[in-house]
């Protein structure tokens, strides 16, 4: 652990908060820009912010059920483009068996630059209306095989060094039963990314990137160590079970063959 950010309790305690502010912002960008009521009403969806390695930092009040997804998602997309990777591009996600959850939830990724320097993630994760497939909605309960389901999608570049990439929006519209919500969606997703990323680069403008990533890494270790904590974990546990019990969610499981259990 970074010995120099335990010497700034202070600001350590500052920047815990501000981040936790900015994902909040992400997450109100997205319900005040979305156009279904799964977002806009029913707020199934979830932002976050993570480290330039990929490691969730902070994540908005929305969603539980989505929190624990972030990494490994991250993980496919850090893993699959490493260094390949551009100030401007933005990466989608929907694969259960490449980061995802299940094919209604697209994972929208932004990385954050500070001139030549990736400083770190803005993620989100909303619930389409529809992602085609044998049941409008998705999640048919008599589906046999994941290619019923929908439209699956790798993790991929949706927009390229600030350009999007038309043939992925095209292949969206062609793909569902109501285009212009799922479309309207993913755009408020990306002005979500767009809130996190500012709200990031001014954090770290007014602090310094090696001050940010001192205290990044400093939060970081103490989760890992929380988790360790049984009787942590035992709270942490009875907290997303209030919160989850006011919410619903299903996700169909699914063998790695791509039958459903």
């Amino acid at each position: 652990m970074d010995k120099s950010a335990l010497s700034e309790p202070i600001l350590l305690e500052l920047l815990k908060h501000a981040v936790d502010a900015i994902v909040d912002e992400m997450a109100i960008a997205l319900v005040r820009t979305a156009y279904s009521n799964n977002l806009k009403n029913s707020m199934d969806m979830s932002c976050a912010l993570c480290d330039p390695r990929g490691r969730l930092i902070a994540q908005g009040m929305t969603l539980p059920l989505h929190l624990g997804s972030i990494p490994d998602a991250m993980g496919c997309i850090t893993g699959k483009f490493g260094g390949s990777v551009r100030p401007g591009d933005v990466f989608i996600l929907n694969d259960p068996y490449e980061g995802g959850t299940h094919l209604p939830d697209f994972y929208i990724v932004k990385p954050v630059w500070l001139e030549d320097a990736l400083i770190g993630w803005a993620a989100t994760i909303g619930h389409q209306l529809d992602v085609g497939g044998m049941t409008p909605g998705g999640n048919g309960c008599d589906a046999t095989e994941i290619f019923q389901e929908g439209l699956r999608i790798p993790p991929m570049r949706l927009y390229d060094r600030g350009e999007p990439v038309e043939a992925v929006f095209e292949i969206i519209e062609r793909n569902v039963r109501v285009p212009r919500q799922v479309l309207g969606d993913v755009r408020a997703q990306l002005a979500a990314c767009a809130a996190g990323e500012k709200g990031l680069i001014d954090l770290i403008g007014r602090y310094g990137a090696e001050r940010f990533r001192s205290c990044a890494d400093a939060l970081l270790d103490q989760a890992e160590r929380l988790a360790r904590n049984p009787f942590a974990q035992c709270r942490t546990a009875v907290t997303l079970l209030r919160i989850g019990s006011t919410m619903t969610a299903s996700i169909p499981v699914q063998s790695r063959s791509g039958s459903q259990l």
